[in-house]
């Protein structure tokens, strides 16, 4: 099998985990730990973790930090040979506060300069994805970038799979959207994606709701996650919709769960497997990641056993 070739950015995340009960309004005593992050390089090491093949095109700092990242994803076998080295600017910065249960309490972000990655893919992106097996696209870099990426995977017949960032590109351009194979969201971004609010509905009302959503916004495929509620799907191929059940465990972190669960059901629909079954693996490498402080978790290769 090629490699996945994921497109997107790398992050240092700096975690403040609150040891008692979290008082915006007060001094909090806990744990500070710098973690890698970012959601490309999340969804790489998730890819590399399981022995997935996987390519890494994004953008590493010359730093001690970048130095770190890049030794990180070369010991657990992530292919770099497509990555751009920078001076300054190509990590992003996130910095956020977890309370006493390991939910996200409050964050501040500082992205990446992406300019050279636009110009490295402009020049190489043609070579990229044709040697490609599928392509994870971070959509919300810019709408240039996301944009040529399509086009080029549309030229050489490779999949498509969208991940969410900030929404920016995906609500001015959902015709970009409507030519990726699988549009994996959260519950939040799914009410902006489709105009609606389903905020405490049961998640028997989002699943009937679902189908009809995802045919008129014109989607191949659709993943709405719910967090603890589990997530719900539709392939419009099969019009199949169903249900995701979550798998239990002792929350510690929840950042990263959404990529993880993107991650695992990604790597499943490359393998082949039927949307039902490929949610299932989502949901079981999410629940590993959020029982661990780090954004990823270790996994043992028979995952998809």
């Amino acid at each position: 099998m090629k490699p996945t070739v994921v497109i997107g950015t790398t992050f240092v995340d700096i975690k403040g985990f609150s040891k008692d009960s979290y008082d915006p309004q007060g001094r909090n005593l806990g744990e500070v730990k710098f973690v890698h992050g970012g959601v490309g390089r999340n969804v790489v090491e998730d890819f590399a973790n399981v022995g997935m093949p996987v390519a890494y095109v994004g953008m590493l700092e010359e730093s001690a930090i970048g130095q770190d990242v890049k030794r990180h994803l070369t010991e657990i076998g992530a292919d770099l040979r497509y990555m751009v080295m920078v001076p300054e600017h190509g990590i992003g910065m996130w910095l956020v506060i977890l309370d006493e249960q390991g939910n996200l309490a409050g964050s501040i972000s500082r992205m990446p300069d992406i300019t050279q990655l636009e110009r490295h893919l402009q020049a190489h992106g043609d070579e990229i994805v044709s040697q490609a097996e599928a392509v994870v696209l971070e959509v919300d870099l810019n709408e240039r970038i996301a944009g040529h990426v399509i086009e080029l995977a549309k030229r050489h017949g490779k999949d498509v799979y969208a991940i969410v960032g900030n929404m920016s590109v995906i609500l001015a351009r959902k015709d970009l959207i409507r030519r990726t194979k699988c549009f994996i969201c959260n519950e939040i971004e799914a009410a902006k994606f489709f105009a609606g609010d389903f905020s405490g509905s049961a998640v028997e009302e989002v699943r009937a709701w679902l189908p009809a959503a995802a045919e008129k916004a014109g989607l191949q495929s659709v993943v709405v996650t719910l967090g603890e509620q589990g997530a719900v799907y539709y392939d419009k191929e099969t019009k199949r919709a169903g249900f995701c059940p979550p798998c239990p465990t002792k929350v510690v972190d929840t950042t990263g769960a959404g990529d993880a669960f993107f991650s695992g059901t990604v790597m499943g629909l490359i393998r082949g497997v039927p949307l039902a079954e490929a949610t299932g693996y989502g949901a079981r490498l999410a629940s590993a990641t959020i029982s661990r402080e780090e954004n990823n978790c270790p996994v043992d290769k028979a995952f998809f056993c």
